[in-house]
């Protein structure tokens, strides 16, 4: 028999001590059982030194939706050579809580506090990033040079945090 799952602390606290513990810190939670299935809906928890790497998706079906459920993320848009076009800070609760990504868009997401999760919602099946996907421009997840971008980005944020 189905069992509903339990959206709450235990379960945020859980998906939060696995991406601490993980090496690219970050973990996620999918509700659908199975990566073929039409529509993807996760959990995602992702630690402050996590860098995903800027990536757009390709496929018209991939819009890509984003609710904070727990703590705060800086969601950073660039165009085609990599110039910042916008940032947004999510909060969990806050006035600005998440964001819808159009396919096409070159994209990253920066936890900005520890133990944050959000909610990820797109069209299945889940097809990983490919190589074409990813901005050329950006640092390979693992490169030396991934960790000071990482740090250049968050900078974006630093001024909005204080308030």
């Amino acid at each position: 028999m189905n069992e509903p799952t339990i959206i709450g602390p235990a379960l945020l606290d859980q998906l939060w001590r696995q991406a601490r513990e993980s090496p690219r810190k970050r973990k996620n939670f999918n509700f659908h059982p199975r990566e073929s299935d039409p529509a993807n809906r996760l959990l995602n928890a992702v630690e402050p030194d996590s860098y995903v790497r800027p990536h757009r998706h390709m496929d018209p079906a991939k819009d890509e939706t984003i609710i904070a459920v727990r703590g705060s993320f800086g969601v950073v848009f660039f165009n085609e050579r990599g110039t910042v076009t916008k940032s947004l800070l999510i909060r969990a609760g806050g006035e600005t809580m998440g964001v819808n990504i159009p396919h096409l868009v070159y994209h990253t997401l920066i936890a900005l506090d520890t133990a944050s999760v959000f909610f990820e919602a797109k069209a299945g099946p889940y097809v990983p990033v490919s190589m074409a996907e990813f901005a050329p421009w950006a640092p390979a997840e693992g490169d030396l040079g991934s960790i000071a971008y990482l740090e250049k980005l968050r900078g974006l944020f630093d001024f909005q945090l204080a308030d």
